[in-house]
């Protein structure tokens, strides 16, 4: 598709005199996310002849998330004007378009020419970064004033770039020596890494997670103590099925140890509870132990492909109540979707991998 002589590269962007594509005529923003802003930038530093085409997803500012200021507006129309906003500050006659593809986000901005002619680069770089300080909180100088220069310790100077550009102030002095060295255009961009850790409580150790829903299924029993083997099902007695607590009833409960290392987790607490959904149900900000004997009662007819994939994961894990439950499991073996007991565990299916089309 490229050719031979095309060298794709992958790795993250930091805004920088390092990050500049002179030879290039066009950069392609395609949700682009913590670089959205700054693609009209990166293009106008680039060369005089560089244009740019973004097409915005999530809302990001220079550095970090992109705050609203316009109740009256959709949040995605007041981002796609802050990005507009942007293109013209870089001196770009900006354009939108929208794409003919399968998302609610498909609004795209172009930059194909420039309002300035090439000789107003120096004073039109002042302006890009003016403003792009002024997205950190620092006023904008008013209109006929000469904007008052950062203190020296706080700012780089750009040496030896044909179009003089200016570094951004840095906003502290503190780390001013290695952000000279690498000529950052502003201090606080967090590129995203390349492989993004998993935060849904998916990726926790099984025996913290295991050390959480014994405590949380302890208070909602009462107290009652839990088994750490096999109990029998059937028991003759009413089965307790516990009573509910809010979610911050339970938090309070555990200690802080657990609670920071819930928290470094999307959904926290909640999430690790939902996705314990054989053991627990949280409805409305309040949880309970799951009612098995309600899920026969309320199970709807399936499609084939539902019943096929229900069927495939039958006894495949072990049964939380059989094992933990004072009780035992409320349901009988045969009707159990879980294994009671390692004799009834089946292995589970390895889903079978499509041969890929020649």
């Amino acid at each position: 598709m490229y050719g031979p002589q095309t060298c794709l590269e992958e790795g993250a962007i930091t805004p920088s005199d390092k990050t500049l594509f002179p030879d290039v005529d066009w950069l392609i923003g395609n949700h682009s996310d913590e670089l959205t802003p700054w693609v009209p930038v990166i293009a106008a530093r680039s060369s005089y002849g560089c244009r740019f085409f973004v097409l915005p997803c999530c809302f990001f500012d220079f550095t970090g998330k992109y705050s609203r200021r316009q109740s009256r507006k959709t949040q995605y129309r007041e981002y796609l004007d802050f990005v507009t906003e942007v293109g013209l500050t870089c001196g770009f006659h900006v354009e939108e378009d929208c794409l003919r593809i399968p998302s609610t986000k498909r609004v795209c901005l172009i930059g194909k020419s420039r309002t300035y002619p090439p000789a107003g680069e120096v004073s039109m770089d002042e302006q890009r970064t003016q403003y792009i300080n002024s997205r950190r909180g620092r006023p904008m100088s008013p209109p006929g004033e000469a904007s008052v220069p950062p203190p020296p310790q706080a700012t780089v100077g750009h040496t030896g770039h044909p179009d003089g550009h200016q570094a951004l102030d840095t906003g502290a002095a503190t780390g001013g020596a290695e952000i000279r060295a690498n000529q950052l255009w502003l201090s606080g961009f967090q590129p995203r890494e390349k492989a993004e850790r998993v935060r849904n409580c998916a990726t926790l150790p099984q025996d913290f997670i295991d050390q959480v829903v014994l405590q949380v299924a302890h208070l909602l029993l009462d107290g009652e103590q839990l088994n750490t083997g096999s109990a029998s099902s059937g028991s003759s007695k009413a089965w307790n099925r516990g009573g509910s607590l809010s979610l911050a009833e339970v938090a309070r409960e555990l200690t802080g140890e657990m609670l920071q290392r819930l928290k470094r987790e999307c959904g926290g607490l909640q999430t690790l509870l939902r996705n314990n959904h054989q053991v627990f149900e949280v409805v409305n900000g309040r949880v309970h132990i799951r009612d098995w004997r309600e899920e026969t009662l309320q199970k709807q007819p399936h499609s084939e492909a539902k019943r096929r994939l229900c069927s495939e994961a039958f006894k495949t894990r072990m049964c939380w109540f059989y094992s933990h439950h004072p009780d035992g499991c409320v349901l009988p073996s045969d009707s159990c979707p879980f294994a009671h007991g390692p004799a009834e565990l089946r292995p589970p299916r390895t889903p079978k991998r499509k041969k890929p089309v020649l």
